[in-house]
């Protein structure tokens, strides 16, 4: 074979050049149109939807929760089925809550109450409804803020003992709105701020001053308070700001000896006998201060059972939450909102029940002219004290002849 002149070898290799770049374009076409092709086909194509499994799981859970018995419905959500659907009624007219394409009101109240009830991380709920922890934490705030949007439906509205009362408990306390005091709920905060929020008991904890009516019913709350802050404070706070605690100049709330006796505020003798339990022995009252500390112990216990059955009810508030403070003071205000709505609505709550079987000292542990706007120590006050102690002592006495 002929050997190739240099002129044609060259003219060969600009040939063999020239093929492999129209193939370089060929391909690239190629490949753009293919992509072209396979991006249209995906924007066709439907969605993919929760599979059939997914959606019975979830369906039949909420059915097990919320239709299928009051037992189960109490144990998960502490109430009954009729008062869990009139509370849905109320968040939705009231408190502006809304159903969406994928999840029904009933299953985000669902899972809002069964946080409270057992403090259950959202990962814990996700599992138990089938959800997302994103579905699950975006549903939760949900309601606590229809809650707050309808607060004025929940909280109850004070009424004093009237002159005529026949309850023993009360009668002696004529005018008298309910009880107070303040309780240390623990909480997690930033470090920064522990030193503020540590109690005497050295736990990270807010204090909370809660207001009760005769019946148990919570009429204020006063959430946020570092741990370290004395009840006496608290209360000052509250009486003094704009929406705070409001007390009619002619009547006044029981207190323990831990804050002043003053005018609204009805606090026992120091130095005198005073708890319920330095009289389950047998021993009587000798004098009118002891019959009046007696009297007054008995009555302002009722606050103490409404922390106790409030904390019973919502394991939230028995330990840290997992959310930030502001939350948290929103969740112990919703709590006793709750609280009330539970005892206005069900005449029988097991729950209550088994706390008032148990052992008293397990209960234990667990701007205007026409209000007061001041706490303070009252020489006027302390003489009407006394004066009611003794007609007090002077009544029993002569029930007894």
């Amino acid at each position: 074979m002929a050997r190739l002149s240099l002129s044609k070898k060259r003219r060969l290799l600009v040939t063999i050049n020239a093929l492999l770049a129209y193939l370089r374009v060929l391909f690239a076409v190629c490949a753009a149109g293919y992509a072209y092709v396979n991006l249209a086909v995906k924007k066709h194509r439907q969605p993919s939807r929760p599979s059939a499994i997914r959606v019975y799981k979830q369906v039949e859970y909420l059915y097990t929760l919320v239709y299928w018995s009051d037992a189960i419905c109490i144990d998960q959500l502490r109430m009954d089925r009729q008062s869990f659907h009139k509370l849905c009624r109320i968040l939705i007219n009231k408190g502006q809550l809304r159903s969406t394409r994928n999840v029904s009101i009933e299953e985000m109240v669902a899972m809002f109450l069964n946080i409270l009830a057992h403090h259950k991380k959202n990962r814990s709920i996700a599992l138990y409804f089938t959800r997302s922890g994103r579905t699950v934490s975006k549903y939760f705030h949900e309601c606590l803020k229809a809650m707050i949007r309808c607060q004025k439906d929940f909280w109850k509205t004070p009424e004093p003992v009237l002159e005529d009362s026949t309850d023993n408990r009360w009668k002696w306390f004529k005018n008298c709105l309910g009880a107070l005091d303040g309780t240390h709920i623990r909480v997690k905060v930033p470090e920064r701020d522990k030193p503020r929020y540590r109690t005497r008991k050295c736990e990270i904890a807010t204090n909370v001053l809660g207001v009760c009516s005769q019946d148990l019913m919570f009429i204020y709350v006063l959430p946020g308070w570092e741990g370290s802050a004395h009840d006496a404070r608290v209360l000052r706070d509250a009486v003094s700001r704009r929406n705070g605690l409001k007390v009619p100049n002619s009547c006044y709330y029981l207190v323990d000896a831990g804050y002043t006796n003053g005018n609204g505020f009805l606090a026992p003798f120091r130095g005198q006998r005073y708890h319920l339990n330095d009289w389950r022995d047998g021993y009587r009252p000798e004098t009118a201060e002891e019959f009046f500390n007696m009297k007054h112990s008995s009555a302002r216990n009722v606050i103490e059972r409404s922390f106790g059955l409030l904390k019973m009810h919502w394991a939230i508030l028995r330990s840290p939450s997992f959310y930030d403070i502001t939350t948290q003071r929103r969740i112990i205000s919703v709590c006793c909102m709750l609280h009330n709505f539970i005892r206005r609505e069900m005449a029988i709550d097991p729950i209550e029940e088994a706390f008032d079987n148990q052992p008293v000292a397990a209960v234990e542990n667990l701007e205007d002219d026409d209000y007061v706007n001041i706490v303070e120590t009252s020489n006027e006050w302390t003489m009407w004290r006394q004066n009611l102690a003794n007609e007090m002592w002077d009544i029993w006495r002569a029930s007894r002849t």
